[in-house]
């Protein structure tokens, strides 16, 4: 397994706890939809099986489904159930094998799993098949309420086709392990909570062989340590640029920006703010107090 496949399963396995558990917390059934599921997406979804098995909330009740959609399923279907016996076999987990192709049975699969209205977070992973998926088939995960998904997208791939699907927040991380280009991650949610918890996960993940992260928005293309503490550089360049364009902004647009339009978090831009103020780089208004939400901020 390449150290970037590492790296998006490890990414996969902590959001989906996260998920999995306010999903179960909050309602009585949730669907999960785990993408080109078969040849080299197997590992992942069976990672994803594993997790899911190991749910508190199943014991209580609660109904999970995981669709599992790819080409061919015949070979990756038992490999599926095996995973979910040797994890313990949760009782209210349903793994449903769907064959046929990703693009081509995901909506249908949806509709069989009866996904509508419920809790409902999708994963594909589409750079083994070495095109992004179809701008409908990520489109048909806003059926769920909420919806979420995680695209893991080949070298170079456009993000703003998914941007006008629905999700009202979308961000994108690049990652990288030289100057190249490197795979596109996307997250699209209906749930600022879920955003502020898939950020957290990805700047938690280990960093392995050498993967780095690149904000796309970033002109410099500077390649970012994955760390609980990342480099400020690129997020300070973007603020910066942001204020020149609008003349001026509060701190919470300028939080909601950092976790939308960037690879950081809320919580790195206010950081990243107290830098700029006291050194004089942007002024706020009132001058003095706490750096509250209200306190707008011009260069």
């Amino acid at each position: 397994m390449s150290p970037i496949a590492t790296v998006k399963r490890e990414l996969l396995v902590r959001h989906l706890q996260a998920w999995a558990a306010g999903a179960l917390h909050h309602a009585r059934r949730a669907t999960y939809v785990h993408g080109y599921a078969d040849g080299d997406g197997g590992a992942a979804a069976e990672a994803a099986v594993r997790v899911l098995t190991d749910l508190p909330g199943l014991a209580r009740g609660r109904e999970l489904s995981m669709v599992a959609v790819g080409g061919d399923v015949t070979e990756v279907g038992p490999r599926l159930g095996a995973a979910q016996r040797e994890a313990g076999g949760a009782a209210g987990l349903t793994v449903l094998p769907v064959g046929g192709g990703t693009d081509e049975r995901l909506p249908v699969a949806l509709k069989a799993a009866g996904a509508s209205r419920v809790p409902l977070m999708g994963f594909l992973d589409a750079t083994s098949a070495g095109e992004p998926p179809a701008v409908s088939t990520v489109g048909a995960l806003t059926a769920g309420k909420p919806a979420e998904v995680l695209l893991a997208l080949p070298p170079g791939s456009p993000v703003d086709p998914y941007r006008v699907l629905g999700f009202p927040l979308v961000t994108a991380a690049e990652l990288a392990t030289g100057p190249e280009p490197g795979e596109m991650v996307v997250f699209a949610t209906t749930s600022g909570r879920s955003l502020e918890s898939f950020k957290e996960a990805l700047w938690a993940v280990d960093e392995f062989a050498g993967v780095r992260l690149r904000d796309p928005a970033d002109p410099e293309r500077h390649l970012i340590d994955i760390s609980l503490s990342p480099h400020p550089g690129p997020l300070r360049r973007e603020l910066l640029a942001h204020l020149e364009r609008v003349g001026e902004a509060t701190v919470t647009e300028l939080r909601t920006f950092a976790l939308t339009e960037t690879v950081y978090r809320a919580a790195d831009a206010t950081r990243v703010l107290h830098t700029l103020i006291d050194t004089g780089a942007v002024a706020r208004e009132p001058a003095h107090g706490r750096l509250g939400g209200d306190v707008v901020v011009r260069l």
